[in-house]
């Protein structure tokens, strides 16, 4: 059973949408990826590995957790 509450937000919902929609691609791509610095990873231009072993390894002791690169996320 749709409630009011519910057909409203449906209502805001699609209204949104459609004015995204409207909008023009360089607009909606200037707005669609939100750039976050990621401690570690963002600090050098690349890294690379000889194995991916090394690579995990690198990863378990210099990264965050919450970056979910370790061997547990």
């Amino acid at each position: 059973m749709v409630t009011a509450v519910e057909d409203a937000r449906l209502d805001e919902w699609h209204a949104e949408f459609d004015a995204a929609a409207r909008r023009p691609l360089r607009t909606r791509f200037r707005y669609a990826f939100v750039y976050t610095y990621k401690p570690v990873l963002d600090d050098a231009e690349y890294r690379s590995f000889d194995t991916t072993a090394a690579y995990r390894e690198w990863c378990a002791h210099k990264l965050p957790s919450w970056l979910g690169y370790g061997p547990t996320v």
